[in-house]
Formats: C-alpha cells, sequence, structure tokens
C-alpha cells in the first residue's frame, strides 16, 4: 500500500516539475522576445562599423528562443509519458478493480502536459522566426547603408 501512495505522491512531483520547467522555459522566452523588440527598435546603425559584430549582436538571444521552441514539445510529452505510466501503475495497485473515471482522469491529467509544451512552443517558434527575419533584413539594410556610402 505504501508504494502506491509514493507513487501517487512521485505523479504530483513530476507534474509540477513539468509545469515549472514549461514555466520557466515560456518566461524565458517572452523576455528574450521582449528584450529582442526593445533591441531591434532602438538599434542605431552608427554604432557599428563591422557587419560582422552587428550581425552578432542581432542574432543574440535568438538561440535560446530555438532552444525554448525546439524542446517544449519534448518536456510536454516527458510529463505526458509519466503521468501515463503513473495511471498504468495506479490501475495495476488498484485493490477495488479498474474504475473508468479514475483512469480517464489520469489519461486526460497527463495529456495536459503535451498541451502546455505545444502553448510554449508554437508562440515561441513564431516569435524565434519574426525575430530572425527582422535580424536579416536589419543586417542586410547596414550592408546596403555601407556600400551607398562606400
Amino acid at each position: 500500500m505504501e508504494s502506491g501512495l509514493s507513487v501517487k505522491v512521485i505523479g504530483e512531483y513530476v507534474d509540477i516539475a513539468i509545469f515549472v520547467t514549461l514555466g520557466v522555459m515560456s518566461f524565458v522566452a517572452i523576455w528574450f522576445t521582449i528584450e529582442r523588440i526593445i533591441f531591434y527598435s532602438k538599434l542605431d546603425f552608427s554604432l557599428y562599423d563591422d557587419p560582422d559584430r552587428l550581425d552578432l549582436d542581432l542574432s543574440k538571444n535568438l538561440t535560446t528562443l530555438y532552444i525554448v521552441f525546439s524542446n517544449a514539445p519534448y518536456v510536454g510529452l516527458l510529463g505526458t509519458v509519466l503521468g501515463v505510466m503513473v495511471t498504468f501503475y495506479d490501475m495495476s495497485t488498484s485493490s477495488t478493480g479498474l474504475d473508468a473515471k479514475a483512469i480517464t482522469l489520469g489519461l486526460s491529467l497527463a495529456l495536459k502536459a503535451t498541451a502546455f509544451g505545444l502553448i510554449v512552443a508554437i508562440p515561441t517558434l513564431v516569435a524565434y522566426n519574426a525575430m530572425l527575419r527582422k535580424s536579416d533584413v536589419l543586417s542586410e539594410n547596414f550592408r546596403l547603408m555601407r556600400k551607398k556610402g562606400a
């Protein structure tokens, strides 16, 4: 009986860990997206004389956005797999037999982790692609300005 209880507690901790991880990932994605928007809006080409230095500054933090959008679905999927495992374990150790409500509740709660992972990943992917495009456009504008000035 104690092992069943400990699996239940582990299941709750897994949920908390997955959602905290996805919450941190979403916070980081929002933070870096806002930072890039502010940086791009205040960019002063006169501070740069080297296109490579500008490219480094333009692409700063984009890798972090890439990491978030590419890994958030996997973190969510991990939560779902672990939630399903806990549900199956609870089913196997249940002394009262299989309760359809308990099974469907356990499985539906497990799926929430995948949904949250996608909720984090999709907007971050959109932000990443928008920031990458903006970075490319600004870089090309700088190169064109230098060509005209040379």
